[in-house]
């Protein structure tokens, strides 16, 4: 019996030990470590628990996927977890913030990363740039993905990513699997896919876009036959004076649900009552660039004379912030609601656009002093159903 007791006390102290070791430590959820080791983490200061995960962050927050990337998934989050609530908030690295693994982006559970195998012959592949913000994801990129697959019942519709730095965040923080598209097309190689359409989700005929086509091209031979739709607005066009149907129904839709959202009767009721609606895209040095302009073309050929069109880059030059707060003033509103000109409400309408920063729109619109209020509709273009209509369209043409 004396025996069993020392055991059972030696036992005890063992556990303690491992314990304490445990609440001191960065990344490290072993409760057998050796003395040595727990020796070098009980002096370890808040800040070097929280520099190592940073450099674990870091290292997933990359574009190329590698054997180890779900090890260095697991690895990241188990050290988030192991760090106090103090320590979290001083995570800070060439990538890394608090934000990484702490903020709330909704339910991920409620969202379908659409990798099933046993699919069949006929896919349909979406794909995304991607979000790791949950809500959006599943509103935004799923609603794009079930109105296609609701209109297409003889077909699978699977799912890729295209930044893998936005797959890896998800993986890490919520345990979601996504394809990127190279494992979505192997994927569909070893399901024995013999007709594949893909359907891009992106913008327009852009750099994302190139690369995917490069992507596909890859594969041709692997299928039957293999086609890829048209992203939302469709052809380029040569000039800023070109627009397409595809641009006229996006401008009219994103439009009704702003005004609808901000509880005005009409456009011209907003417009009587100094609104202004900025729509924020993403802005890029691709020669699709010009695709902006055409959309503020739309919108002027519409008559929608308080809309403007913006871009967190800045390119084209006259839809930078700056610009447009210029434009805005001149033409005499006073009052003004950002909405972004995106598919996904993902980081830059949470953050660029929204966000409490300095350099974030809503806070230079209201440092400029010019107007009564900044107001923010963050809601992407995927969850409008006029929207999603123009991608079951492009798919069916392909088909």
């Amino acid at each position: 019996m004396k025996r069993k007791v020392l055991s059972s006390i030696a036992m005890l102290m063992v556990a303690a030990m491992a314990f304490t070791a445990c609440g001191q430590t960065a990344n490290k959820g072993e409760t057998s470590e050796t003395p040595e080791t727990t020796a070098a983490t009980e002096g370890e200061s808040d800040e070097e628990a929280a520099m190592k995960v940073a450099e674990l962050i870091d290292a997933i927050y990359v574009q190329e996927w590698t054997e180890d990337t779900e090890a260095q998934c697991k690895a990241a989050k188990e050290a988030w977890d192991a760090l106090t609530d103090a320590q979290k908030e001083l995570v800070e690295g060439e990538d890394a913030d608090p934000d990484y693994f702490g903020r709330d982006t909704g339910d991920a559970s409620k969202d379908d990363p659409l990798n099933q195998d046993e699919i069949g012959e006929n896919e349909i592949l979406v794909v995304s740039f991607g979000t790791s913000f949950n809500d959006s994801r599943v509103n935004d990129i799923g609603g794009v993905e079930k109105a296609i697959a609701e209109a297409n019942p003889d077909w699978s519709v699977r799912r890729a990513f295209t930044a893998q730095i936005i797959i890896n965040h998800i993986l890490a923080r919520d345990n979601e699997k996504i394809d990127n598209v190279k494992q979505a097309l192997d994927r569909a190689v070893d399901n024995g896919v013999k007709n594949l359409v893909v359907q891009p989700t992106h913008l327009m005929h852009g750099a994302e876009y190139d690369e995917l086509m490069e992507a596909v091209d890859a594969y041709a031979d692997k299928f039957e036959l293999v086609k890829v739709a048209e992203p939302l607005l469709g052809q380029v066009g040569k000039d800023a004076a070109e627009v397409n149907k595809d641009k006229e129904t996006v401008a009219k839709a994103v439009v009704a649900e702003a005004v609808s959202v901000g509880g005005f009767d009409s456009l011209d009721a907003a417009a009587d009552e100094g609104v202004a609606f900025v729509f924020m895209g993403h802005g890029t040095s691709h020669t699709a660039k010009v695709t902006y302009s055409q959309m503020q073309t739309q919108m002027n050929d519409l008559g929608y004379k308080n809309v403007f069109i913006g871009t967190v880059e800045g390119e084209p030059e006259e839809t930078s912030c700056e610009n447009i707060i210029a434009a805005v003033k001149e033409a005499g509103y006073t009052k003004v609601v950002l909405r972004p000109l995106m598919v996904v409400a993902g980081d830059h309408a949470n953050n660029d656009m929204a966000g409490d920063d300095d350099d974030s729109w809503k806070s230079m619109f209201t440092a400029d002093g010019s107007f009564e209020s900044v107001d923010c509709q963050i809601s992407g273009l995927g969850g409008i159903e006029e929207v999603q209509k123009i991608y079951v369209e492009h798919t069916k043409a392909v088909l």
